[in-house]
């Protein structure tokens, strides 16, 4: 069952409805597939733009084992969050259909659909408007397990499943990438890690001018800022979206270590991103304001890959749902600050503790879909 079919099946459902009536609003008929050369200029819009809907992904026992029942209480609380906003549509294995209903509530609207992982930031399509603002497509990234680090057989297909799904045009991307790798202000400007796009296990013998001169077209940017990020320290090779974001165009808004962390790969990374966002220019110019978002410290003995990012926040309709680390200073001045950032907004924070134990975060999880004008 198509994922249109499942949403208009749910007739019980006052979320399916919604949901399939903004998804059919953004289709374009007969669209299978485009190239980023057709004619078309393409461009991502920040993730503040208004949204039709969210997709998301249920985790499977395959990848979590023995946490599963922890990050899918994760996943659930965060699809509850970011339901009372706007539309869900979270991807499940038919197996797993029931529980994901149970554990999400009749917000959110589950939809059967083959998937390895929740990682919907990777693997789904990073969402492009055109026309002007008025057409909707997706860039496939064409996800090969963070460079062939794990097997994704099924999730190497969701992008170009939902865009099918949706009769959304796919536009095949020439780099291999993820939507957590790039991060753009809407405006012309773009951050991405060299770490996790110039690397031989993505885009072998490509060049970085090579592999910017691709995220330009896909995006419709005209800037890019490279940081170096880490390479090989976690499977991501260091995304962008857990560094910095942009708040709005001109303010970036960083993930800052205490002054007490040990000189670590990390911190380097830090010092060196900060350098270069602080001594950049976006596409109009101006110089970028950095704004600082200090990471939790008193969050109890977590693994060494825990994610501690308030930035790997989520930007919905109307508010932002971020993280809660149990660092109750730590927490309350983060989300005092994300405030600050996004006026107007109600803040929502949300406890993550088994998503960060495997390396992720509420951004990593959820993928916008951007409302396209006069829909």
């Amino acid at each position: 069952m198509s994922r249109r079919q499942s949403l208009r099946a749910a007739t019980g459902a006052a979320v399916g409805a919604a949901l399939a009536g903004a998804l059919g609003a953004c289709t374009s008929r007969g669209a299978a597939q485009a190239s980023a050369a057709d004619g078309e200029r393409w461009r991502m819009p920040d993730e503040a733009h208004p949204h039709h809907a969210t997709y998301m992904s249920w985790p499977t026992r395959r990848i979590w084992g023995s946490d599963i029942d922890g990050v899918r209480a994760d996943i659930a609380g965060i699809a509850r969050a970011v339901a009372a906003f706007e539309p869900v549509a979270l991807l499940a294995n038919d197996e797993d259909v029931t529980a994901a209903r149970k554990a999400c509530g009749s917000g959110v609207e589950v939809v059967p659909t083959p998937v390895d992982d929740l990682w919907v930031r990777d693997t789904g399509p990073t969402f492009v408007l055109g026309d002007r603002g008025r057409r909707t497509a997706g860039v496939d990234l064409r996800f090969n397990g963070w460079g062939e680090k794990q097997t994704h057989g099924r999730d190497s297909k969701v992008a170009a499943r939902i865009l099918a799904d949706e009769e959304l045009p796919r536009i095949v991307a020439p780099v291999v990438g993820e939507g957590g790798s790039i991060e753009t202000d809407g405006a012309g400007t773009l951050m991405a890690t060299e770490s996790s796009l110039v690397n031989a296990n993505r885009n072998p013998g490509r060049s970085r001018d090579d592999i910017e001169a691709a995220l330009k077209k896909l995006f419709g940017v005209t800037e890019v800022i490279w940081v170096k990020g880490v390479k090989g320290q976690d499977i991501t090779d260091y995304h962008i979206d857990a560094l910095a974001r942009f708040a709005e165009p001109g303010v970036v808004v960083m993930s800052t270590p205490d002054a007490q962390a040990p000189d670590d790969v990390w911190t380097r990374a830090y010092d060196q991103a900060r350098q270069v966002i602080g001594a950049a220019t976006d596409a109009r110019g101006k110089r970028l304001e950095i704004v600082a978002l200090p990471e939790p410290v008193d969050i109890g003995r977590r693994g060494a890959d825990f994610l501690a990012s308030y930035v790997n926040y989520y930007v919905v309709n109307g508010g932002v749902v971020m993280p809660r680390f149990g660092d109750r200073r730590a927490d309350r001045d983060a989300a005092a600050i994300v405030r600050d950032l996004y006026p107007g907004r109600e803040i929502v924070q949300v406890s993550v503790d088994t998503l960060g134990e495997g390396g992720g975060g509420i951004h990593c999880s959820t993928q916008q879909l951007p409302r396209a004008q006069g829909v």
